[in-house]
C-alpha cells in the first residue's frame, strides 16, 4: 500500500461534482469482486485514522469515506485517487486553491502535504511554429528562435510594442492567417466569411457554465440594435462558434440549434448581413483548431467564475496574437498576469462574488425589468 501510494500521483480536472465519478458498489460486486474487496479495506483503514485524527467527527468521517452511504452505495472514485497516491494536483492557480477549500476539503485538510497545483500548458512548436508560420517568421526575424524551445524568450518582444515595423509584421501576419483560414472554409464548406471583419471565436465544450448561450444572447442584442439603428458605428464582426455536447446534453443540444437558427436568421436578412455573422463550425478539431486559432482576433473565455478547470484554447488564442475577454477563472487569470493586466478585457463576476450571490441570485429578475434583454 505504501509503495502504491509512493508510486501514484492523482491530476484533477473538474470541479464539477457530475463529473467526479461515482460507481455503485453493486456494479464493482458484479464485475471487480477482488478489487472491492481491497477498496474496501483501503477504506476501512481511511475511516479508522479520520476518526483517530478527528475523534467524535462522524460527518467528516462520512464525507471522507471512500464509500458514499445511501438508498444505494457508492464507491468515491475521487476521494479514492487522492487517498490511494502521494499527489494531488488541480491544473490552474484557482482551481487547486478551489480544489482545497471546497471539492475535497475534509480531504485536504487531511492530507495537506499532498496538494499542489500544476498550471496546464500547450506547446507553442505546434499552437504557433506549425500553425502559425507567418507570425511565427515574424517573431523569429525579431528575437531569434529561442523562443521556440524556451517562451520566456518572448517577453523581449516587450521593446518592439511601439514599433511601427514590428506592429505592421504582427497585423500583416494576422491579416494572412485570416484570409488562409477563409480560403479553407470557403473550399471545405462552402461558407463565405469576410477577412476583413472582426473575428470573434468561442470554441470550446458547449456546456452552460462555459456560457456558449450568454455569448449567442450578446449577439442577439447586436443584432437587435442594428435593426433599430442601422446609422450605429460598429465594425464588422463574425462570430464563430464550435464544439461538441455530450451525447445526453439536450440543453447544450439546443444552444447548439439557437446558434445555427441566429445564423441563419442573420444571414437572411439584407439590413445587417455585411455587417454582422455567425457561424457554428461542425466537426470541431485540432486540424480545423490550428486553422482558426491563428486567425482569431477576439478570444472569449467567458465562463462562470470558478467553473473553468484551467482551459487550454484560452493559451492557444494568446498565443497567436488573439485580445481576451472573459471571466477570472482557470489559467486566464494567471495569463493576464504574464501579460499585464491592462491587456486583458476583464468580464462578469469572480469566483467569490459568485459563490456570495448564488444564494438570492435570479436571471429571472433581469428578463422583469429589462427591456432590451426581454
Amino acid at each position: 500500500w505504501e509503495l502504491t501510494r509512493q508510486t501514484l500521483a492523482y491530476t484533477n480536472h473538474t470541479l464539477l461534482p457530475e463529473a467526479l465519478e461515482k460507481w455503485p458498489l453493486r456494479w464493482f460486486e458484479m464485475l471487480l469482486p477482488r478489487h472491492l474487496e481491497i477498496v474496501l479495506e483501503i477504506d476501512r483503514r481511511l475511516v479508522d485514522e479520520t476518526r483517530a485524527r478527528f475523534p467524535g467527527d462522524e460527518g467528516r468521517v462520512e464525507r471522507i469515506s471512500v464509500v458514499e452511504q445511501g438508498t444505494e452505495p457508492k464507491v468515491r472514485m475521487a476521494n479514492l485517487a487522492i487517498v490511494g497516491s502521494h499527489s494531488t494536483n488541480g491544473v490552474a492557480a484557482i482551481h487547486s486553491a478551489l480544489l482545497r477549500a471546497s471539492t475535497v476539503k475534509d480531504l485536504a485538510e487531511m492530507f495537506p502535504e499532498r496538494f499542489n497545483n500544476k498550471t496546464n500548458g500547450v506547446t507553442p512548436r505546434r499552437w504557433l511554429l506549425l500553425a502559425n508560420p507567418g507570425l511565427a517568421g515574424r517573431i523569429t526575424a525579431a528575437i531569434g528562435e529561442r523562443w521556440v524551445t524556451d517562451l520566456a524568450e518572448l517577453a523581449r518582444l516587450r521593446p518592439l510594442a511601439d514599433d511601427r515595423g514590428f506592429r505592421d509584421a504582427v497585423r500583416s501576419a494576422k491579416r494572412e492567417a485570416k484570409t488562409r483560414f477563409a480560403d479553407w472554409l470557403k473550399t471545405t464548406a462552402g461558407l463565405v466569411v469576410d477577412p476583413d471583419s472582426i473575428f470573434d471565436s468561442q470554441v470550446k465544450r458547449i456546456h452552460e457554465y462555459k456560457r456558449q448561450l450568454l455569448n449567442a444572447l450578446r449577439v442577439v442584442v447586436l443584432y437587435d440594435r442594428l435593426r433599430q439603428n442601422p446609422a450605429m458605428e460598429m465594425a464588422p464582426r463574425t462570430f464563430f462558434f464550435a464544439g461538441k455536447a455530450a451525447p445526453a446534453y439536450h440543453l447544450a443540444k439546443l444552444v447548439i440549434k439557437l446558434i445555427n437558427n441566429l445564423a441563419g436568421t442573420i444571414d437572411g436578412d439584407p439590413a445587417v448581413r455585411e455587417r454582422l455573422k455567425v457561424v457554428f463550425l461542425p466537426e470541431y478539431c485540432v486540424t480545423m483548431a490550428e486553422r482558426l486559432i491563428p486567425g482569431t482576433d477576439v478570444s472569449n473565455q467567458i465562463s462562470t467564475a470558478g467553473y473553468e478547470a484551467s482551459g487550454t484554447s484560452n493559451m492557444k488564442f494568446m498565443m497567436n496574437g488573439a485580445l481576451t475577454i472573459g471571466t477570472r477563472d482557470g489559467a486566464t487569470i494567471e495569463m493576464a498576469e504574464a501579460a499585464g493586466e491592462e491587456h486583458f478585457f476583464l468580464f462578469g463576476l469572480t469566483a467569490e462574488q459568485v459563490t456570495g450571490n448564488r444564494g438570492w441570485y435570479s436571471p429571472q429578475w433581469h428578463y422583469d425589468h429589462e427591456p432590451e434583454t426581454r
